[in-house]
């Protein structure tokens, strides 16, 4: 009895090893420490990237709260220009803060915790990319397959976390905790179903990710590093 029982065993373990890994499914909060309003969803994204491993979430903290009494010191205008690009999902029509864009292109306030813990329970819809990503002290390479589709490769470089002290604007005397800060935002290829070998210089942050979205938002693969 013993024979037959281990061969259905050996073959389970066989198929776990062969399967693909599935890529993180990406969140992008739009936030900025000048907005009262964005410090649950900053603890939110915070409490994704520390307890959800399938999951990479990702802080673009935008400029158009810097002349409301507090420069953020993380805002950049690639955030801003990110947010934009998102605008025919939005719910307001435009930019807000919190703002929450999971998996390219569901749309949520960033401190709907159920709403956001809805829309990860959806799988990515197309097989991922296999990526791969090194590293030296001054480039990373990446690979990426051949395979299905297009889309924009996309170069992250992220902090994994920041408190600040904030001494004006609408968040005057808290001192901010946040997760998984986009320190760089780099378009630097495009992937057209061929297989693509490329070299760039590091990104600002201590992190790095690599994506490939598609013109439609949605997610062909991503790997972090």
């Amino acid at each position: 009895m013993t024979r037959f029982l281990l061969l259905p065993l050996l073959l389970l373990a066989t198929s776990t090893i062969a399967a693909e890994p599935a890529r993180p499914l990406i969140v992008e909060l739009f936030t900025s420490q000048g907005c009262n309003s964005c410090p649950p969803a900053d603890a939110l994204l915070r409490d994704l990237a520390k307890n959800r491993p399938d999951v990479l979430p990702l802080a673009f903290h935008v400029t158009y709260w810097n002349n409301l009494g507090w420069r953020d010191p993380f805002s950049l205008d690639a955030a801003t220009a990110r947010q934009t690009s998102y605008n025919r999902i939005s719910g307001y029509g435009g930019n807000y803060t919190p703002q929450m864009v999971i998996e390219g292109h569901i749309d949520a306030v960033g401190s709907d915790r159920r709403a956001i813990t809805a829309a990860l329970k959806t799988p990515p819809q197309t097989a991922p990319l296999q990526i791969q990503l090194a590293r030296t002290n001054t480039t990373v390479t990446i690979d990426i397959p051949a395979g299905t589709g297009n889309g924009r490769i996309l170069l992250v470089g992220y902090d994994p976390e920041h408190q600040t002290a904030i001494p004006r604007g609408e968040n005057a005397g808290k001192t901010l905790v946040e997760a998984n800060i986009v320190r760089d935002f780099l378009p630097i290829g495009t992937w057209t179903g061929t297989a693509v070998h490329l070299t760039h210089a590091l990104p600002t942050g201590e992190r790095i990710a690599v994506l490939v979205q598609a013109a439609d938002g949605r997610y062909l693969g991503a790997v972090r590093e």
